[in-house]
């Protein structure tokens, strides 16, 4: 099993764009490029994100039409901090939030 790092995630989400945005669920679309990114990451890692960092609930990938929905726990992720990640912003600060509820994996 890979351990996804923040570095991994920042870049995941740079191939994404916000569809729909409300307080604990986001919606994105995936860019097509994504599939040239050289990376080790595979969807089922993706997916398992929700056991890694609290907060998370649930991530759902859609290949069918390229999009990626998040359910997440408002109250620990606020919203713009996912504006923020997927517009590149504030990285440093994001980067220490998602370290911070990183959960103990085994």
């Amino acid at each position: 099993m890979i351990l996804i790092k923040t570095e991994d995630i920042i870049k995941i989400a740079s191939y994404f764009t916000i569809v729909a945005h409300s307080p604990g669920r986001l919606r994105v679309r995936v860019n097509p490029k994504i599939k040239n990114e050289n990376s080790n990451i595979s969807i089922e890692d993706i997916e398992q994100i929700p056991n890694k960092i609290k907060g998370i609930k649930n991530i759902k990938v859609n290949k069918v039409i390229a999009s990626v929905t998040i359910t997440y726990d408002a109250n620990i992720f606020k919203p713009e901090v996912w504006e923020d990640l997927i517009n590149k912003r504030n990285l440093d600060e994001i980067t220490q939030i998602i370290n911070n509820l990183a959960k103990e994996v085994m």
